[in-house]
């Protein structure tokens, strides 16, 4: 279910700081009509360590319903607090989502064996396909290649969303966990490289902008047609460099707001990017033909 090209989606607030309900639903039918495979709402990319519970649980209701079953909706409902996490998942559960995404819990630097016990019991109190998120560079914590093989046998965890950034570690999961269980690029720059280890796609911050060169990219791929999707790998590489210059969703909201989508700003302690990496972005976007 949860394979291809996936995005994850920005959060777009309005001038007084609100979130924006219609423009998240243009984001939605945008993705759709330009073919996306998936759709995460409220992970990183969406903000969510800033928003409130009320707001985190609109956004998914706002996406759901937007989103029309057309294609999978994978929400975010991580949290550091696993009574916090269960409680996301089960309103996720409720208003239909068809999966949620955990990311490792952060600041408290959970051990192995309380990441397992951690997922397991939000496995067990909800009955939802469950993909888990690991991101070191931003939890403080790796979930290992052996933790995240004995998770794979849980009921409800189907896949994982390795943002690692370690090739060696990721081709370990893959060899422990089986064919059953998903891994998914959680980092733009290396989703090629994923899948041909066996990954089966990428959950996408770049495809906000360019869904379908992240839709064709992974299909190429999946097709057998790697000189195409190397192609476009590379032509997308400038732009992903560049939508990770400063601490993401800075960049990426920035690039919406002058391509004319529903972005927004941000939400403090995440502020504008300063005015050099503004000049690098447009230049790349420019470069492209996705701004003039």
């Amino acid at each position: 279910m949860f394979e291809g090209a996936m995005t994850a989606m920005v959060t777009p607030f309005d001038k007084e700081g609100k979130v924006d309900e219609e423009g998240l639903r243009e984001n939605v039918r945008f993705q759709i009509k330009k073919g996306i495979h998936g759709l995460v709402p409220v992970g990183t990319t969406g903000e969510c360590a800033t928003l409130s519970y009320e707001e985190h649980n609109r956004v998914i209701d706002v996406v759901v319903d937007a989103a029309k079953g057309k294609v999978p909706v994978l929400a975010g409902t991580g949290s550091n607090s696993t009574w916090e996490a269960t409680m996301l998942t089960k309103h996720a559960k409720e208003v239909g989502t068809d999966g949620a995404l955990l990311v490792v819990p952060y600041y408290n630097k959970p051990t192995q064996a309380g990441l397992y016990q951690h997922y397991k019991r939000i496995a067990e109190e909800v009955d939802l396909p469950q993909v888990i998120y690991n991101i070191p560079s931003r939890t403080g914590v790796n979930m290992l290649p052996e933790t995240t093989a004995k998770l794979a046998k849980v009921k409800n965890i189907v896949g994982v969303k390795e943002a690692s950034g370690d090739l060696k570690q990721i081709a370990r999961i893959i060899e422990l966990a089986g064919k059953e269980f998903s891994v998914i690029s959680g980092d733009d720059s290396l989703t090629l490289e994923i899948m041909k280890l066996g990954g089966v796609g990428i959950i996408s911050v770049t495809s906000n902008l360019v869904p379908d060169k992240l839709v064709k990219m992974v299909d190429s791929f999946r097709s057998g047609d790697v000189q195409t999707a190397k192609r476009i790998n590379d032509e997308l590489a400038p732009l992903i460099k560049a939508l990770f210059i400063e601490t993401n969703p800075g960049p990426v909201k920035m690039a919406m707001n002058w391509m004319g989508m529903a972005a927004g700003g941000l939400r403090l302690p995440l502020v504008e990017l300063e005015p050099e990496n503004q000049e690098k972005l447009r230049k790349v976007l420019v470069d492209m033909g996705l701004v003039k």
